[in-house]
């Protein structure tokens, strides 16, 4: 999550300068290379940095996004046309997805628990996926810029580290041997939180002040385009902080504890699946609907089902059916939410900034991610001060993360209303200004 946050906005600025098909390109060597050495691996730090490197591959759903705009472009149905592709984008993501998980097991079991072998078969996939992009994606037509603003994207980088490694450092209860004081995981928290955010302010300074902006933040404050990015954060709460706390809720014993759903392994597999499952519908309804529905309206449809979704755990959390239905319901505004997103921002970009305005939904995305999985590892182990010797959060710690998941969804709804009720449409795309006109106008 470190790398990803930092990853995303250079490489699709990239795209844009040079052609978003040679950067998926490169995004996809070095994941393949990653994926052969954690293969490969013998030791942790090694497989830690083989699995760190495969970061690169969250670029790719922008740059594809960025890819399939820049080709509706020039038949005048691009916002469209990128709406009901994004879907089948993330139909494939998520089928992927429940193939790797349940194909996983049976490949180890194939190979006689060869952990080697069984990793040969995601790198040989990914290695696969570079030809097919190779010798089956057209390029888009990049703006010919040359100039890459390489003091931006340092403080940006440096910006996100500082304050996605507070946050890493917020859940680390022992550093080796030595037990971390919560206060003192706290107080290093709000030291890396205020770097970060002073590093921000220098870096947002130096965009507005620079002719060609590693991230345009005029652009990125328009009406049609800064609540799809808020959005993005708060669904980045739900979609990437909470599914570890629903796994340790689904183990927990009823029978001892009065809460749980005391699944197994393989049964709490089943809920995951219901989940993903539930996304691939999701998005097929997104593509779907955004031919009759307008493209906010969508967006706000989205993030009621999530709201919806998590808020009906505070009543019903006791059954596994209830649970179950909680999570089809979120997991129908996800699906659309992750299709969406990126289209949306793609739509309301500026021509040449495709790339990094589908691209900035996933940074915010992941950052809301590292915020909720930091402060819903407090809340679970904060709420279990109370129950000594255990490892099972109460009660309380899992309704405060749902009515946070809830919350957070609701209030990312209420902003997409200050969207222009045209925005994201055909017409709306073609009108907007390009960069520099945008830049020159403010």
């Amino acid at each position: 999550m470190l790398l990803s946050a930092i990853i995303v906005p250079i490489f699709s600025k990239l795209g844009d300068m040079y052609g978003h098909k040679r950067m998926l390109l490169i995004s996809t060597a070095l994941t393949a290379g990653a994926t052969w050495w954690l293969a490969f691996t013998g030791d942790f730090w090694s497989f830690l940095a083989a699995w760190s490197l495969q970061s690169f591959y969250v670029v790719w759903l922008p740059l594809e996004v960025a890819l399939i705009f820049d080709r509706g472009r020039r038949t005048d149905t691009a916002a469209s046309q990128t709406r009901r592709s994004a879907g089948f984008l993330v139909v494939a993501l998520e089928a992927g997805a429940i193939i790797g998980a349940l194909g996983a097991s049976r490949v180890f079991r194939a190979v006689d628990g060869n952990v080697m072998l069984t990793l040969f078969v995601p790198a040989v996939a990914v290695t696969l996926v570079f030809f097919a992009i190779l010798f089956g994606v057209p390029e888009s037509e990049p703006q010919g810029r040359r100039r890459l603003d390489g003091v931006g994207f340092a403080l940006l980088s440096l910006g996100l580290l500082l304050i996605t490694a507070g946050l890493v450092f917020l859940r680390l209860a022992r550093v080796g041997d030595i037990e971390v004081p919560m206060g003192v995981r706290i107080a290093v928290l709000v030291a890396a939180v205020l770097a970060g955010g002073a590093v921000l302010v220098w870096f947002a300074r130096w965009e507005l002040r620079h002719p060609d902006p590693a991230i345009d933040l005029r652009v990125m404050r328009q009406p049609s385009m800064w609540p799809v990015l808020a959005t993005a954060a708060l669904f980045g709460i739900s979609v990437l902080g909470a599914q570890a706390p629903l796994l340790t809720y689904a183990a927990t014993d009823p029978g001892e504890h009065g809460y749980g759903l005391g699944l197994a392994d393989d049964a709490r597999s089943y809920v995951v699946g219901a989940y993903l499952v539930s996304m691939i519908v999701g998005a097929l309804l997104f593509a779907a609907a955004s031919k009759r529905m307008a493209p906010r309206l969508a967006l706000i449809v989205a993030t009621a089902f999530v709201a919806v979704g998590y808020l009906l755990f505070l009543p019903f959390h006791l059954e596994t059916w209830q649970v179950m239905t909680n999570m089809v319901i979120a997991g129908l505004g996800s699906g659309a939410l992750v299709a969406a997103l990126p289209a949306a921002a793609a739509a309301a970009a500026p021509r040449g900034q495709t790339g990094i305005a589908s691209g900035m939904t996933n940074t915010t995305k992941t950052i809301g991610g590292a915020f909720a999985s930091a402060v819903f590892g407090v809340v679970l182990v904060t709420a279990a001060a109370d129950a000594a010797r255990t490892t099972v959060a109460p009660l309380a710690g899992y309704m405060t993360v749902w009515a946070i998941c809830g919350i957070g969804a609701l209030v990312a709804m209420v902003l997409l209303f200050f969207v222009p009720k045209l925005a994201f449409a055909d017409m709306e795309a073609e009108l907007l200004p390009d960069a520099e006109a945008v830049s020159a106008s403010e």
